[in-house]
């Protein structure tokens, strides 16, 4: 398995994190970012217990590759 490293948020004072990844061989993104704990937020969304969910800024999404390409963006 080979991921791609897509990017790093350039605003980010430590240059670590959120990065975003492409996994060639899956088709799928791996996304790093802050992990959500705000129950709150958690109770709006339906998370099976194999799952987790974790945060990124939204302008990160200049990193995924149908945007790069200048397909649709259904989540901005």
């Amino acid at each position: 398995m080979a991921l791609i490293k897509l990017g790093k948020d350039p605003e980010s004072p430590s240059g670590g994190s959120p990065t975003v990844y492409l996994d060639d061989e899956k088709d799928t993104y791996l996304v790093q970012g802050w992990k959500v704990e705000d129950i709150e937020r958690l109770r709006q969304m339906d998370i099976p217990g194999h799952e987790t969910v974790v945060e990124i800024p939204r302008r990160m999404v200049q990193f995924f590759q149908e945007v790069k390409q200048g397909g649709e963006d259904p989540g901005v």
